[in-house]
């Protein structure tokens, strides 16, 4: 359903209760148009797929990805740096990053730990034999997919600890891309394969919406206004 300002959108949230009356001073501040598209991107919001990337150091490749994720509804990135620091080029990116929940690990064992221990199954994307072509991959539980560095891809701490490798099957003379096209199509294949599998697990809790939400809200007033809302806390 798309709201208008005659649909009063507050009133909208108010029943969903993505939001309360405690937000109401923060509501004041939104335009209803920006209101309204907030709420239409949560509604499309998930969870259930996620990506994680192990040493990616090109700035335009590590904003590529989260530019990819965030435009096809894929709220978390878990990031392992490699040997250049996790600073993805803002004109990539086009503040795509803002709208991201993105988790900084220390080293890949752990990020992949963390994840399995909250019901993820992780998919690795790397050359080998035993790599199943990604549209075979099984999408019944909730999926991490894995990115390594440009050069030299993913550890080997990562293809161990994985529960399927996988492979982008092409047809030319070449067998791999870059690791940003590389991410935008399994991105958008297992996206579209996983809300068709999972049905309404696909998409966020009421919890997980009210919390994005008003990180969203926050996110949207200047720094004037932000200041506002901390002092009345």
């Amino acid at each position: 359903m798309n709201v208008n300002k005659e649909n009063n959108i507050v009133e909208l949230l108010l029943k969903e209760k993505i939001v309360n009356d405690e937000d109401r001073q923060i509501l004041d501040m939104i335009v209803p148009e920006r209101l309204n598209r907030l709420y239409e991107v949560l509604k499309e919001r998930t969870r259930y797929v996620s990506i994680l990337l192990e040493a990616v150091d090109d700035g335009h490749n590590q904003a590529a990805v989260l530019r990819s994720a965030e435009a096809f509804g894929v709220q978390n990135v878990t990031v392992v740096t490699g040997r250049a620091p996790f600073a993805p080029n803002e004109l990539v990116t086009k503040s795509a990053d803002k709208w991201l929940t993105i988790d900084y690990q220390s080293d890949i064992s752990a990020a992949i730990s963390q994840l399995k221990k909250k019901g993820y199954q992780i998919y690795v994307s790397h050359l080998s034999e035993q790599a199943v072509p990604l549209e075979k991959l099984d999408v019944s539980r909730p999926t991490v997919l894995v990115f390594g560095n440009e050069h030299s891809g993913v550890s080997k701490e990562a293809v161990d600890m994985a529960d399927r490798t996988f492979v982008i099957p092409m047809k030319g003379f070449v067998q791999s891309l870059n690791i940003s096209v590389a991410a935008a199509l399994s991105i958008k294949h297992i996206t579209d394969l996983a809300k068709g599998r999972a049905g309404a697990e696909y998409y966020l809790t009421l919890e997980e919406k009210q919390e994005i939400f008003r990180d969203w809200m926050l996110k949207s007033l200047n720094n004037r206004l932000r200041k506002i809302v901390a002092q009345h806390k």
